[in-house]
């Protein structure tokens, strides 16, 4: 019988490559994803998709209203997205507060409910935008307090945070993606919660600059491909 790991899974490349990888590892998967008021409700049809496209036969989706005091562009639609690139050593106003420490919360506890052995996080601290709760010393902080805070952890037998992606860069994201299967065009990742991705938003530009650099330009955004012309007609300007 496999170990079981829950596996947070927003809809987004690295959640979805994340389960991916827990899979791999020989592990029975429980995927958890959150309406939590965001946006961009668009990526939990992108989980369904995706676990089933993994064969994932428990997903729960859990709602968690994050919305109602606002605080950041991704759950408050009287802030505007931001649209005109990332800016180094700036936490942008898509920082939703504390979104992970709710939502690691609740996955130790279906953890434990569910006698997982770990717990699949696809937070990254490389190509985001310097979000405090994507870093790997808030991992380990966590995991101190799950080792404190269940009947599991006192046993001596907490689950673990297993956060795989957490140094790659969006690149490296992309390939570990394709080598695993992962359905890429089936994943969502945009801020703004539309039909098709914006191709502006951070995370639209990150993860169209990483299509491309992979020879994958044809999931990329129309604008993220026209940004990446223009990009390459400058440089040999």
């Amino acid at each position: 019988m496999k170990p079981r790991a829950v596996v947070l899974l927003s809809g987004g490349l690295d959640s979805a490559t994340t389960a991916a990888i827990a899979i791999a590892d020989g592990y029975e998967a429980i995927a958890l994803s959150f309406r939590y008021g965001q946006r961009h409700q668009r990526e939990i049809e992108a989980a369904i998709k995706i676990a089933k496209s993994l064969g994932i036969q428990e997903h729960f989706i859990s709602d968690v209203n994050l919305s109602e005091w606002g605080g950041s562009a991704l759950t408050d639609s009287a802030v505007d997205v931001p649209q005109d690139g990332v800016k180094p050593d700036i936490i942008p106003v898509t920082y939703v507060p504390g979104r992970n420490t709710v939502f690691i919360a609740i996955a130790l506890s279906l953890a434990e409910a569910k006698n997982a052995a770990a717990i699949y996080l696809g937070i990254n601290a490389v190509d985001y935008s310097g979000y405090p709760d994507c870093r790997p010393e808030y991992l380990a902080a966590y995991q101190k307090l799950a080792n404190l805070a269940s009947k599991v952890g006192i046993e001596g037998n907490a689950p673990q945070l297993i956060a795989p992606l957490v140094n790659d860069s969006k690149l490296d994201i992309v390939r570990r993606a394709v080598s695993l299967g992962v359905a890429i065009e089936d994943t969502w990742s945009c801020y703004r919660g539309e039909e098709k991705p914006c191709g502006l938003c951070d995370s639209c530009r990150i993860r169209d600059r990483a299509l491309i650099e992979a020879g994958l330009s044809n999931l990329a955004t129309f604008e993220g491909r026209e940004i990446e012309l223009r990009s390459r007609k400058s440089s040999l300007q």
